[in-house]
């Protein structure tokens, strides 16, 4: 697979395992509560955007564009760090978000549906 042309610093861009579309999944963490705010997708040019701009900026699948989070809505995420998972397949933002992360208005996009799970426990550690 090409990848599009990009600014990514090309020892970034070779880590990367993107999917067949070209796209890493970006999930959106709060930074100082830890509470997870959203997943969007980011390809070598959105990662670079968010890189060296301070502001999220994401590949619409659906409109086929960057968007840069709040930049309509107001509702921005400032960036904090950016890190890649041990094998390169998924990023963390740690961002300062203003306002609700979710398209429907909600803090979070994991509020609304919450599904009945059975709670596992450790065993006691001591025994």
């Amino acid at each position: 697979m090409s990848v599009p042309s990009s600014n990514l610093d090309p020892k970034i861009a070779e880590r990367l395992k993107r999917d067949a579309a070209g796209l890493v999944p970006a999930i959106a963490q709060q930074y100082d509560t830890g509470e997870v705010l959203m997943l969007g997708w980011m390809d070598d040019e959105a990662l670079h955007r968010t890189l060296t701009t301070g502001r999220c900026t994401y590949w619409s699948r659906s409109r086929r564009e960057y968007w840069v989070k709040g930049e309509t809505s107001g509702h921005q995420q400032w960036v904090k760090s950016v890190a890649l998972d041990c094998d390169a397949d998924a990023i963390l933002v740690k961002v300062d978000q203003v306002g609700a992360a979710c398209h429907t208005g909600d803090r979070t996009c994991w509020d609304a549906d919450v599904l009945d799970a059975v709670v596992g426990e450790r065993p006691d550690a001591r025994s």
